[in-house]
């Protein structure tokens, strides 16, 4: 920004009003008010101030917000809600008290906030795409799952089949009494699995065409389509990492850590990344470390690893591999280069 501003503004999102504390250079509260939490309402209060600090939280409406107030001119600093234990955690809690205490962060040192980034617009549009199919998986298999309890409960079972085709293969095992109160729930299915068919054909036809790294990544054997996908719009932008191994801590995917003193016990992941990618290279992990699994130097790192230990070395083998896994395609996504499943650490170093 060409201005440099000594107004920091505090803004506490509400679902319908949002809280606002504006501190000047020296710390002194100037002013309090609530506004609607609207772009009318925003613009009302942003559109013709002069340049400022603000600080919100990550939120439903921080995406649009943060884009709206950058036109407007302002700096914004958008805080992540996991490192706000002040707020969070304060006896005297009030959206007056958490809008003031976020200026007073950004104010002092805006590392405090551990800030984010939000996604572009376009990112964040296709990937409500990948989103939406999750969400319609998730709900046929809340559906599949009430057919076969309520059948079990009357003393029947219904065959082995795939979810994709439940609805149409099922039909003629339900007991007779059952029919009437079931076929709108297999009807629900059947239409459910089609509305699935169609955003697959979207993700493996359409979507890659405008992104053009989804190939570059799918040259890992076990990562496709879906994965390669929702890992480019998830991260956005590649550059935003200095190194590619800080990939797997964006995720999630580094053990947590409470060291003091002496004390250093060994702690489960910190699982505080995307929750659906995360979901993705583990299925992905589990694959390469599967039966079905081409050689390459991660399956065998991998396997290596899962020998090691007692019963939950398996577990945490598939962790691991998923977490080299997050590396190794943001290092394809930076260089697009070919991949050699075997051999292609050793090439690394030696060019």
């Amino acid at each position: 920004m060409g201005n440099v501003s000594t107004m920091t503004i505090g803004c506490d999102l509400g679902d319908r009003r949002s809280d606002l504390c504006e501190l000047d250079d020296r710390g002194n509260v100037l002013k309090r008010r609530k506004i609607s939490t609207t772009r009318g309402g925003f613009a009302k209060a942003f559109e013709k101030r002069s340049p400022a600090v603000v600080v919100i939280e990550a939120g439903a409406h921080s995406p649009w917000i943060s884009a709206l107030l950058k036109e407007f001119g302002h700096e914004i600093i958008v805080a992540n809600p996991r490192n706000l234990q002040l707020i969070t955690k304060n006896k005297s809690k009030s959206d007056r008290v958490d809008a003031e205490l976020l200026a007073r962060l950004g104010r002092v040192d805006p590392r405090l906030l551990s800030p984010i980034r939000h996604r572009s617009q376009k990112a964040q549009v296709d990937l409500v795409t990948v989103r939406t199919r999750a969400e319609l998986i998730g709900t046929r298999t809340t559906l599949v799952n009430h057919v076969r309890g309520v059948v079990k409960c009357h003393g029947s079972r219904l065959p082995t089949c795939s979810a994709a085709c439940f609805g149409r293969k099922v039909r003629s095992f339900l007991p007779q009494d059952l029919c009437d109160a079931l076929n709108p729930v297999l009807e629900l299915i059947e239409q459910v699995t089609e509305q699935i068919k169609v955003l697959d054909s979207k993700i493996a036809k359409e979507l890659p065409k405008e992104y053009p790294e989804v190939d570059v990544l799918q040259q890992v054997d076990g990562v496709g389509a879906l994965t390669a996908l929702t890992f480019i719009l998830t991260i956005d932008d590649p550059h935003r990492f200095a190194k590619s191994r800080k990939v797997g801590a964006f995720l999630g995917l580094r053990p947590g850590r409470s060291q003091s003193g002496r004390s250093d016990p060994e702690l489960r992941i910190t699982k505080t990344g995307d929750k659906y990618l995360r979901t993705l290279l583990v299925n992905c992990a589990q694959y390469i470390l599967g039966p079905f699994g081409k050689t390459s130097d991660l399956r065998t790192w991998g396997l290596h690893l899962a020998e090691r230990g007692k019963k939950n070395a398996r577990k945490r083998a598939v962790v691991a591999v998923a977490r080299r896994l997050a590396v190794l395609l943001h290092r394809l996504w930076i260089t697009g280069e070919v991949y050699q499943p075997c051999g292609y650490t050793i090439s690394r170093r030696a060019a």
